[in-house]
Formats: C-alpha cells, sequence, structure tokens
C-alpha cells in the first residue's frame, strides 16, 4: 500500500504527513491520520501480530505518527487491524491514550478501521472512541458492561465527549453553506504542479530535456495508454478525468506515433473486456481493479518502422497499487516481456543514434539494477493524479525542471531489503469477511505473527549502515542543472541547532535542489546504531544560473535522542557529532563537527515485549 504513505525514514512521513494535514484543515475540514500503528502488511492484516521491539516502535514506527500529531493535531487518528506484541492496537490503551494521549497531547477522536480489534469494551476503555462501522454485538456487549459494572459510565462518557467535540466543528454543523461549484480548474494546475514538483529524474544522459513542438514520439508500454493515476482500494480517489501520457505528450505539441496508438488502444480494450467479463457475479469484483495487461513485445519489423518515423523513444512501465496484497518479487521485478520490450526498443533507437526514456508510473520500489543501463534517461513519475499525463510532459519537455528525490531506497534485489526475510512474499489476500474473521492458532509465521527483526534497520539505515549496494540510494534525484555546496555552519540557542549552507546553482537553467542533512553520532559505528540519520531537509526556491542562496536546516536537540529500552527514556549521546549535508544520503556535500550535551528524558514504560528479537550486526 506504498501510495498511501511516504517513506522509509519517519521524519519524512512526519514532516509532509504534518503539512498535509495542516494545508486541509486550515480549510476547516478535518483530516484522520492511518494506520495507528505497525500495519505493515495486508496478508492477515486484521490479525496479524507484529513484533516490534519498543525501540523500533518509538524510533520507526511511532516516530512519523508522533511528528504530525504534535505539528499538525489532526482532528482523528484511525488505530489498524494488527496487533503489536500480542494486543490489538484498537484495545491498547498504552497505544491509544497513554503514548497518543498522555504523551504527545493528542486532542481528537479515534476510530478505528471497518470490523477492526475482537473486544468492543477494551476498545473503549482503551481510548478508541468510535467503532466502525459499528455492530449491534458491539452495541449489546457495551451496554451489558455498562448494566454488570465492568465498564464504567465515565469511560463512555469521554468517548461519547471526543465524538461531539469532533462533530461541532464539522463545517455540515457549523451550517456551512457549500456552493457544489468549486474550482476544478484551479485544482487541476495544483495537481498538474504538485505532480510534477515530486517526480523523481533517475538517469539522464543527454536525453532530456526534449523539444515538444513537432518531436515524433514513439510511445510504448501499455500503461502510456492507460495511465495509473493513483492507488486502488479505500485510498482511491474519484475524478473527473486522467490524462494519459500520450494525451499529455500531444498536448505538449508532441506528436505520436498512431500506428503505435491504435495498436496499443485496441490491445487494452480487448485485454479488460476478457477480464471483466471473467469477473461477473464476483461479490468481490468492485474492490478489485483490473490486472494489468501483459506487456506487448514488438516486431523487429515494427520497430524498424517506428524508428525510421521517430525522433525519441518514450516507455512507461506501470505497477498498480493499494489494499488487499502484499507487494512480491515478482511485481518487485520486471516480466519477461517489460525486459524485452527496454531491450528491444533501446537497441533499435540506438542503432539509429535515437534516444530512449523509461518512464515510472508506480507507486513503490521496482527493480531497475538489471536494465537501468540500457535507456538514456529514467524518470519516476510515481502515480500523478488527475493531470498526470500533462505533469510528465511539462517535465521531459522541461517546462518544469525535475527536483523531487526519492523517499524510499531503490534495492538491488528484493531480498535486499532487511525486512524481506520476514515479510510475507507469497502475496497472499487478506480475508474479505470482515465481520467474521477468525483468529489462527498463533502458529504461523509471518501469517499469525511477524518478527520485526531488523529492529531500527530500515531502509537506508540498513542499507547505508551495513554498506550493502543499492541502485539508488534513499534522498536520490537529479536535475537539469547541478548545485554546488558550501561549508555549514551552525548555530545553537534555546535547544536548537540551525545548520546554514549556500547552495549555488552551478548549472546553465534554472532549477531547484532538496538539501538533505544526516547527523552521525560519536557511536555511529556501534553494532546497534546507523550510519547517520535523516534529521532535516528543505528545498530551496527557484534558482536562475549561477544564484545562491542560503538554506537554514533547523533540528531540536531532542531530535538526537535514541530511545533506550533499559530505562524507558530518550538518550542524546554526548560527544563530537557530524552534522552531514548531501542531496542524497549517498552523496554528502560537506560536513560540520559539533559538540553535542548527554541529556535524557523519561518516556513511558510501554510495548514490552516478553520477546528478543534477533537484531543485526555489521
Amino acid at each position: 500500500r506504498n501510495f498511501e504513505y511516504y517513506s522509509e525514514d519517519p521524519l519524512v512521513a512526519g514532516k509532509i504527513a504534518a503539512a498535509y494535514v495542516n494545508g486541509i484543515q486550515s480549510n476547516g475540514v478535518g483530516t484522520s491520520i492511518k494506520h495507528f500503528a505497525g500495519n505493515n502488511q495486508e496478508s492477515n492484516r486484521m490479525n496479524n501480530d507484529a513484533r516490534i521491539s519498543p525501540r523500533a516502535l518509538r524510533e520507526i514506527y511511532l516516530k512519523g505518527f508522533e511528528i504530525a500529531v504534535k505539528e499538525s493535531q489532526p482532528w482523528t487518528v484511525m488505530s489498524s487491524y494488527n496487533k503489536i506484541n500480542g494486543v490489538y492496537t484498537s484495545q491498547s490503551r498504552e497505544l491509544q491514550t497513554s503514548v497518543l494521549r498522555d504523551e504527545w497531547g493528542f486532542k481528537g477522536m479515534v476510530m478505528t478501521d471497518w470490523f477492526g480489534g475482537k473486544d468492543a469494551v477494551a476498545q473503549m476503555v482503551a481510548g478508541n472512541d468510535m467503532l466502525q462501522p459499528g455492530l449491534d454485538k458491539q452495541y449489546d456487549a457495551i451496554m451489558e458492561a455498562l448494566k454488570s459494572g465492568k465498564l464504567d459510565m465515565s469511560v463512555i462518557d469521554t468517548n461519547v465527549r471526543r465524538v461531539l467535540e469532533m462533530i461541532i466543528k464539522t463545517p455540515r454543523f457549523r451550517g456551512y453553506q457549500y456552493s457544489n461549484n468549486p474550482d476544478l480548474k484551479a485544482h487541476a494546475l495544483v495537481t498538474r504542479q504538485s505532480a510534477a514538483e515530486g517526480m523523481v529524474l533517475l538517469k539522464n544522459e543527454g536525453a532530456l530535456p526534449v523539444s515538444a513542438e513537432g518531436t515524433n514520439v514513439a510511445l510504448y508500454g501499455c500503461t502510456s495508454y492507460d495511465f495509473i493515476a493513483g492507488g486502488t482500494g479505500s485510498g482511491n480517489v474519484n475524478r473527473a478525468y486522467t490524462v494519459s501520457m500520450i494525451q499529455g505528450l500531444e498536448n505538449a505539441g508532441f506528436v505520436v506515433d498512431k500506428s503505435l496508438k491504435d495498436t496499443y488502444e485496441k490491445y487494452i480494450a480487448d485485454d479488460q473486456a476478457k477480464k471483466r467479463e471473467a469477473l461477473k457475479g464476483n461479490p468481490m469484483a468492485m474492490f478489485m481493479p483490473l490486472a494489468r495487461p501483459e506487456e506487448i513485445v514488438p516486431s523487429a519489423s515494427s520497430l524498424q518502422a517506428n524508428v525510421a518515423a521517430a525522433d525519441i523513444a518514450v516507455i512507461t512501465l506501470g505497477r498498480m497499487s493499494g489494499e488487499f496484497l502484499d507487494r512480491t518479487a515478482s511485481d518487485f521485478e520486471l516480466s519477461a516481456n517489460e525486459l524485452k520490450l527496454v531491450e528491444g526498443v533501446c537497441s533499435a533507437f540506438h542503432a539509429a543514434g535515437k534516444k530512449v526514456v523509461v518512464v515510472l508510473n508506480i507507486g513503490g520500489v521496482i527493480e531497475t539494477s538489471s536494465w537501468k543501463n540500457r535507456p538514456d534517461a529514467i524518470l519516476c513519475a510515481w502515480q500523478a493524479g488527475q493531470e498526470g499525463g500533462n505533469s510528465v510532459a511539462d517535465v521531459l519537455s522541461g517546462k518544469v525542471n525535475p527536483s523531487g528525490k526519492l523517499t524510499m531506497t531503490f534495492p538491488v534485489r528484493f531480498q535486499d531489503a532487511a525486512s524481506s526475510a520476514n515479510f510475507p512474499l507469497d502475496g497472499a489476500m487478506s480475508s474479505m469477511d470482515f465481520a467474521n474473521m477468525k483468529e489462527g492458532d498463533g502458529s504461523r509465521r509471518n501469517w499469525d505473527y511477524t518478527d520485526y527483526e531488523e529492529d531500527i534497520f530500515v531502509g537506508y539505515r540498513y542499507f547505508d549502515s551495513f554498506g550493502k549496494e543499492v541502485s539508488y540510494p534513499f534522498g536520490y534525484g537529479l536535475s537539469y542543472t547541478t548545485f554546488e555546496y558550501g561549508q555549514p555552519s551552525v548555530d545553537f540557542a534555546d535547544g536548537v541547532y540551525k545548520v546554514n549552507v549556500e547552495v549555488r546553482n552551478s548549472g546553465n537553467v534554472a532549477g531547484r535542489e532538496v538539501v538533505e542533512l544526516y547527523a552521525a553520532s560519536p557511536d555511529s559505528k556501534a553494532a546497534d546504531r546507523p550510519e547517520k540519520e535523516l534529521k532535516a531537509f528543505a528545498k530551496t526556491p527557484l534558482l536562475a544560473a549561477g544564484e545562491t542562496c542560503k538554506v537554514t536546516l533547523t533540528l531540536n536537540a531532542a531530535d538526537l535522542a535514541s530511545f533506550d529500552t533499559t530505562s524507558s527514556s530518550w538518550v542524546v549521546a554526548g560527544g563530537n557529532w557530524n552534522f552531514l549535508v548531501g542531496a542524497s544520503s549517498r552523496d554528502i556535500r560537506s560536513s560540520v563537527e559539533v559538540n553535542v550535551k548527554a541529556s535524557s528524558s523519561p518516556a513511558g514504560d510501554y510495548f514490552k515485549s516478553d520477546k528478543t528479537l534477533n537484531l543485526l550486526t555489521r
């Protein structure tokens, strides 16, 4: 479900979520952040026990929520289906009250995911105020507990008060007079701009940008003609239209090969008609998006005809994302036909001295290492919303200079991720009989329970700390220009560090750069510490060629803390820290040493697990 989430790094996830919530709620509309917490697999998602160490919980899986709650105060939080260390999250008072409310200061309402948890009374006591969608048996259980004295009325009063406090903030309760006539054109411009802003240029060897007007494009890949705007399931967004790649290119002034267009559109229509017919009568059809068509492998003769007529080739590779199924190695890897498509098009066009661009219309990482040397450019466009084709064309044509950076590491192999040893790899679908879910006997690994043996070593924290080869590192992204970084300086006052660095556009065109600040602790070489961790990031304004600006990256001294399980406290290691300023986790441009005073701050003694995890060692 990567399209619903932001990053392998909790700082990025928390900061972007907080900005998202603040933006929405500034319009008087509430939000719900989810799924709180540890909801990292779809297989048996309603019963799986996520066995996570207190430290990994605090530093990785709760930290993003903590940042979002403290910096944006969402109106509601949705609890997750799964258990954490043997307790359903919606039934955990430690999670829903002690941490969320008492420690973080959350003021809003907590709701379950649909049919989440097993014990309605325990959910009320936990501070999970509303049960979705609500069942008669839950009502009966609560009423019986009140009558018997098992449940105190003061608990229900608190739950009800929070629900009512949410209701009275709503536009409907306040009598908001809506027009039912939103400015859809203005909104379309926002999504077009924001999608382009987040696209990541992974490779560019003289292919991009390409002048749009009159340029003949051979457009390959089923996804070019059936663009993926977003994820499926409950995260799907209904939209008036989706601009495909071909529409976006044509809107920009490119000329797209008509024979390819006719071939692909007929092939896709026939394929989808067959799949819709096969799903007739299936009650789950409304939840299940149609599988993507198998990729077409062009013949040698058709390739030659396309090469003769085109100035450049563009291949779009797509991946669906959404509810119900976990990612598998086969979904991560390119299919045999996709590889043949890339190899065939690149060979034919390069033989004629023409360029090939690959566009990735994806919601999460895919394998790139085995084929990325073949095309001349690779643009990761993600799932770019209703204006997606226009956004891609803006970047390919140079109307927008790409400035996005990867929020997750692209591994060489699926199995390279530290979590892959403890993750369901069969893509088993969760049961859809939500109201009658049965628990297993607790014996099935990665189904009944999942051991988070990688602990805090998630994403780049693992790859960088253990020197593992990657295809593209965390924080990576190219531009049509280049940037030079100066030597950083540090100001410290009132517990706040301000790291200042000058960034110069050293190239020939205007562009923006995302500057990343990592911190390496005095004991970062220890087996239980990451080599470095992201602590702040910022994007420059649009810099003209040769222009310089000062970027200030801010972090609190408390942001340097690690969670000490023994004392149940946040501890900042004293000594000489390195503040590293870079363009990715593996492209550090400059650094400065800072002497940090040791400190500690107590936290609640929660989430203790009897299970000892086999932590990674370097």
